[in-house]
């Protein structure tokens, strides 16, 4: 499990706004404790998906592989939208497997700068075609940002939200919906992990 403290996350620039609902929650900043450390499910039971993801920026522990994985995991489920459209196209797939090899020490952060920059250009055909396709690969090429230590959490954030709108460009607004609960349930079997 991962956790943060209240003061790593006004260390980080919390919204005041979460940062109070989380103090509620807990009874208080000075009464639970600056420094005690918060569950990232509490935080997800809180303050929702897009706050915790958020949160990955500022653990006690790195939150590096769970955030590759995260966007990586997130960005594969729309996959299909953009091979669908451009089933030749290997660009995204590589810009989803790179990261995690990078985790596994099997690929080098140029790797992932050359996967992310394939993905980028992928993107931009894409998005003048189908704007389904586009959050797809765009998902994609946040996943391989996440390599990147510091951008790992925005990434997670970026990829779920990607994921969920190419859900909804490529069916029916209840995609989106349902492709948030997917996303907070794995979310949560990645922190009890």
């Amino acid at each position: 499990m991962l956790y943060t403290t209240f003061n790593l996350a006004k260390a980080a620039g919390a919204c005041s706004g979460s940062y109070e609902k989380m103090a509620r929650a807990l009874g208080g900043v000075k009464k639970y404790g600056a420094d005690t450390p918060i569950p990232l499910a509490k935080t997800l039971e809180v303050c929702r998906l897009d706050n915790t993801l958020w949160t990955l920026r500022c653990t006690t522990l790195d939150s590096k592989t769970i955030s590759v994985t995260y966007a990586c995991d997130c960005a594969e489920r729309v996959l299909p939208v953009y091979e669908a459209k451009y089933p030749d196209d290997k660009r995204v797939r590589s810009c989803i497997e790179i990261p995690r090899k990078y985790l596994t020490g099997e690929a080098s952060e140029e790797d992932v700068e050359r996967a992310r920059t394939a993905a980028a250009t992928a993107a931009e055909a894409a998005e003048a075609a189908w704007a389904a396709a586009w959050a797809a690969v765009w998902a994609a090429a946040w996943a391989a940002t996440a390599a990147e230590a510091a951008a790992a959490a925005t990434t997670a954030w970026a990829t779920a939200w990607a994921a969920a709108w190419a859900a909804t460009a490529a069916g029916a607004a209840t995609a989106a919906e349902a492709e948030r609960e997917w996303q907070t349930q794995h979310l949560i079997e990645l922190l009890n992990k």
